[in-house]
């Protein structure tokens, strides 16, 4: 029953994006605003790369830092998402069966995907979407 389901009746269309320029700060608030985990990087209509809340998380300082806060706010709000994107992603298509996506994010080890169609980003799909799937044809 589950093989007949794809992609696009799942994912999140036009999903929101960032610019490889966009500071982390920035693209870390606009995560916690959405309520999203993850933000695709675009270069006008190109996909470029992917950061994750974990990503940005990863790249703020740990407490045991000698800098002063003022230092750190001012190296934090010059680091951008290029710096610490993932440049190599993995992609799906609109028509895709759920299956196969949720087999690719399993094997990847990744927790979502960016749906591309005709080299245009469509969508986004992630773990979330998959257990809906899940809960709802189980």
């Amino acid at each position: 029953m589950m093989d007949n389901l794809i992609v696009r009746n799942w994912m999140t269309a036009d999903p929101v994006t960032v610019t490889p320029k966009t500071t982390l700060p920035d693209a870390h608030d606009l995560m916690k605003r959405r309520r999203i985990r993850r933000l695709p990087v675009m270069e006008g209509d190109k996909l470029v790369g992917i950061v994750t809340l974990g990503d940005v998380r990863e790249a703020s300082p740990s407490d045991a830092t000698t800098l002063s806060i003022y230092e750190m706010n001012y190296l934090l709000s010059r680091l951008t998402v290029e710096k610490i994107m993932s440049k190599n992603v993995l992609t799906i298509t609109p028509t895709t069966p759920i299956r196969e996506a949720a087999g690719m994010m399993l094997l990847h080890k990744v927790s979502g995907l960016p749906v591309m169609e005709n080299d245009r980003l469509v969508g986004i799909i992630t773990e979330s979407d998959i257990f809906r799937v899940v809960v709802k044809n189980l």
